[in-house]
C-alpha cells in the first residue's frame, strides 16, 4: 500500500492542477490574481460601438468549411476553456475551464471545466459538448481545426468535469491550442447540417455577445448576454464592456471611410501612415468629436506583401521569383502610397528575437540547416535581404539584374512577350478583392515595370465571395497576403507554411510551399524544451521563408492607427501585443457618457 501510495504521489508531482499554463516558464499572474493587467475593472458598462468593415457574409457559422463571415463575428461569437494574455508571449489563463492539468512532457491535457459555466440559452456547458466540439470541428470544421484534431490519439472524460486530451506527437504547443478550441453546444446541431448550416443557424456559444440581428451583405448585431456566466471570473473583469457591437458592412473602403467621416461608425483604422497624417483633417477631427490614437506593440513585423503561388510555373522556379522581387519597386511605390513613411518588411519575425540575423547563419541555427543545405535556396545560409531600388521610376539597375535571373531560369523574349519553357507567354493572374483599393493601386504601378519585362496581368477584381471561394481553391498567381506572427509561433505555422498545404484545399499556405526544410523547424519549434532552442528554430524558419522569395513583402505596422469617437476610451497600459485587432478592441475599450 505505501509503494502505491508513493507512485501515486509521484505521478501527481508530475501533472499538477493548476489555473493557468504557459509555454515556457511559469505564468505571470497568481491563482488570485483580479484583472489582466491591460483591462480596466473599473471601466463602466453600457453603449454601443459601431465598426465597419468590407465585403460580406453569406454564412452564419464561422466553424464550418463553406463560406464567409467578417471575421469579427467568428472571435465575438464562441468562447474556449482557456483565454489568452496580450501581455505574455504565450500564456492561457481559465475560462471555461476552472483549471489546466499537464504532465512534464505535456503528452497529454486535462480540463475541469467551472461548474458555472453555461449557454446562451441557460444550459450548462457539459464535458459531452467539449468533446462533441473538439470531434466535429476536427472532422467537419474549417481547415484551421483540422490540423490539430489529426494529432490527437484519443479524447475522453476522467472525471466529473473533466476531459483528457491525449496527444499522438511530441508538440509541446498541443497542450495549449487545446485550451484555445471554440466549444460549441452538441444538442443544437442534432439532427442538423452542421458542415452547410450557412445561414439558416447560428451557432449557440458561451460567449458573453449574442447575435440579435442580422441582413446578409449589409449589417449584423451583437448584444451582451445580461445573464453572462463569466461576468464575474478575474480573466473578464474589465473587459467586454460595450452593451452593443455592431458591424455595417461596405462593397468599398472609400466609401466605409466617408460613413465614419459623417459619423456613422464608432471607429476606423487606417494603414496608411500617409492618409493617417494628412487625410484626418476633417470636421468631426477639428471640433474633437473624433480622436487619433496610435497603440505600438513589441510583435514581429509578420508578412505583408504578394504571394507568389509555387503550385504553378514559371513561379516554382526561384530564379523567376527573384525576379519578380527586384521589378517590384519598393521604394517608388512606398513613396508613392505612403509618401515613403513606412519601412519595409525585411523579414517574416523581423522586429523581434525570433527574426533572423543578417548575414550568414551561425550557431544552433546553422546546425538546423545544415542537414538541408543541399536543397536549401541561394541566400538562405549565407543570408538574404529583399533588394532595394534607387527610388526612381525606372528602376533601371535591378530590372536588368532581373533580365538575367530570368535568362538563368530559361526564359526568352520574343515579340515582346516573356516565354519561360512554354509555347505560351507569361501571363500572371493576380486576385484582388474589390474593397481593396490599397493593392489595387500597387499592382498598377508594378505592371508597368513588368511589361518592360515582357510579363502580363491578368488582374481579377472580385467580390469576397469569389475572393474566398478561389482563395480556397488556390486559383491565382498573385494574391495579397497578410499574415501576423506572434512572439510565440507554434502549430498555425504548419497551417500557414506546411508541405500538406499544397494539395489541400482551404489552408492559408497561399504560395504553396513545399519544403522538407520548413517543416521541420516546425517541428523542432513545437518540440523544443527551452527558449533557446526554440528561437534557434524560429530564426531558422526566418531565413527559408525569407529566401524562398515565395512573398513580396511591402511595409510594416509598428502602430495600430485607430481613429474613433471621443466617447470611445481604453486603459493607459498597453500590452506587448499591443492593439490585436482580435482581442484589444473592443475587449478592454469602453464606452464613456457624457
Amino acid at each position: 500500500m505505501a509503494g502505491i501510495m508513493a507512485l501515486f504521489t509521484a505521478a501527481s508531482a508530475h501533472a499538477e492542477s493548476a489555473h493557468a499554463i504557459a509555454m515556457y516558464g511559469d505564468p505571470a499572474l497568481p491563482p488570485d490574481f483580479v484583472s489582466l493587467p491591460y483591462a480596466n475593472p473599473d471601466a463602466p458598462k453600457g453603449g454601443r460601438i459601431t465598426f465597419g468593415a468590407t465585403g460580406g457574409f453569406d454564412t452564419l457559422n464561422p466553424f464550418a468549411r463553406k463560406g464567409s463571415t467578417p471575421w469579427h463575428y467568428r472571435y465575438w461569437a464562441t468562447e474556449s476553456l482557456m483565454g489568452r494574455s496580450l501581455d505574455e508571449p504565450f500564456t492561457l489563463y481559465g475560462l471555461l475551464a476552472e483549471s489546466i492539468e499537464v504532465p512534464e512532457d505535456r503528452s497529454w491535457v486535462e480540463f475541469t471545466l467551472n461548474p458555472a459555466a453555461k449557454f446562451s440559452d441557460g444550459s450548462p456547458v457539459t464535458v459531452e459538448d467539449v468533446i462533441w466540439s473538439y470531434e466535429t470541428l476536427g472532422t467537419e470544421g474549417h481547415a484551421r481545426y483540422r490540423g490539430f484534431w489529426q494529432q490527437v490519439s484519443k479524447i475522453e472524460t476522467t472525471g466529473p468535469g473533466k476531459v483528457r486530451l491525449s496527444f499522438a506527437s511530441d508538440n509541446r504547443e498541443l497542450a495549449l491550442i487545446a485550451g484555445l478550441r471554440p466549444i460549441l453546444k452538441k444538442s443544437q446541431w442534432d439532427g442538423k447540417d452542421f458542415a452547410n448550416s450557412g445561414l439558416s443557424e447560428a451557432p449557440i456559444s458561451s460567449s458573453a455577445y449574442v447575435l440579435s440581428e442580422y441582413e446578409p451583405n449589409r449589417f449584423f448585431t451583437m448584444k451582451r448576454n445580461p445573464d453572462y456566466w463569466g461576468r464575474d471570473l478575474p480573466f473578464r473583469n474589465g473587459t467586454q464592456n460595450a452593451d452593443e457591437l455592431r458591424v455595417e458592412l461596405f462593397g468599398d473602403g472609400t466609401v466605409m471611410f466617408e460613413a465614419f467621416k459623417a459619423g456613422e461608425l464608432s471607429t476606423y483604422r487606417e494603414y496608411n501612415a500617409n492618409l493617417w497624417e494628412n487625410a484626418y483633417d476633417f470636421p468631426r477631427v477639428q471640433n474633437g468629436d473624433v480622436e487619433k490614437s496610435e497603440i505600438s506593440h513589441q510583435k514581429p513585423t509578420g508578412i505583408t506583401g504578394l504571394a507568389l503561388n509555387t503550385r504553378n510555373a514559371p513561379l516554382a522556379d526561384w530564379r523567376v521569383r527573384e525576379a519578380l522581387m527586384l521589378a517590384f519597386n519598393f521604394e517608388y511605390i512606398n513613396e508613392t502610397i505612403t509618401g515613403g513613411q513606412q519601412q519595409r518588411i525585411a523579414s517574416y519575425f523581423s522586429g523581434s528575437s525570433l527574426g533572423l540575423i543578417p548575414g550568414a547563419a551561425t550557431g544552433k541555427t546553422e546546425a538546423l540547416l545544415a542537414p538541408y543545405s543541399r536543397e536549401l535556396i541561394t541566400g538562405t545560409l549565407k543570408g538574404y535581404q529583399p533588394p532595394t531600388s534607387d527610388g526612381s521610376l525606372r528602376n533601371r539597375k535591378n530590372l536588368r539584374k532581373a533580365v538575367k535571373m530570368l535568362q538563368e531560369a530559361g526564359c526568352v523574349v520574343t515579340d515582346g512577350a516573356l516565354h519561360c519553357n512554354s509555347d505560351q507567354p507569361v501571363t500572371l493572374r493576380v486576385l484582388i478583392r474589390q474593397a481593396d483599393q490599397q493593392t489595387k493601386s500597387i499592382i498598377d504601378i508594378y505592371g508597368q515595370a513588368l511589361e518592360r519585362l515582357g510579363i502580363s496581368l491578368a488582374v481579377d477584381v472580385v467580390d469576397n465571395a469569389q475572393f474566398v471561394e478561389r482563395e480556397t481553391a488556390y486559383d491565382f498567381d498573385v494574391i495579397p497576403i497578410r499574415r501576423a506572427l506572434s512572439l510565440s509561433p507554434g502549430n498555425e505555422q504548419y497551417l500557414y507554411w506546411g508541405s500538406a498545404g499544397v494539395d489541400q484545399p482551404g489552408t492559408r499556405n497561399l504560395p504553396g510551399i513545399d519544403s522538407p526544410a520548413v517543416d521541420a523547424m516546425i517541428d523542432t519549434m513545437l518540440s523544443a524544451r527551452s527558449s533557446e532552442d526554440f528561437q534557434a528554430a524560429a530564426r531558422a524558419l526566418d531565413r527559408l521563408l525569407t529566401a524562398g522569395r515565395y512573398v513580396i513583402p511591402i511595409w510594416q505596422y509598428d502602430s495600430a492607427y485607430i481613429a474613433h469617437v471621443k466617447e470611445l476610451k481604453y486603459p493607459d497600459y498597453i500590452p506587448i501585443y499591443g492593439d490585436k485587432e482580435t482581442y484589444f478592441l473592443p475587449d478592454v475599450w469602453w464606452v464613456e457618457a457624457e
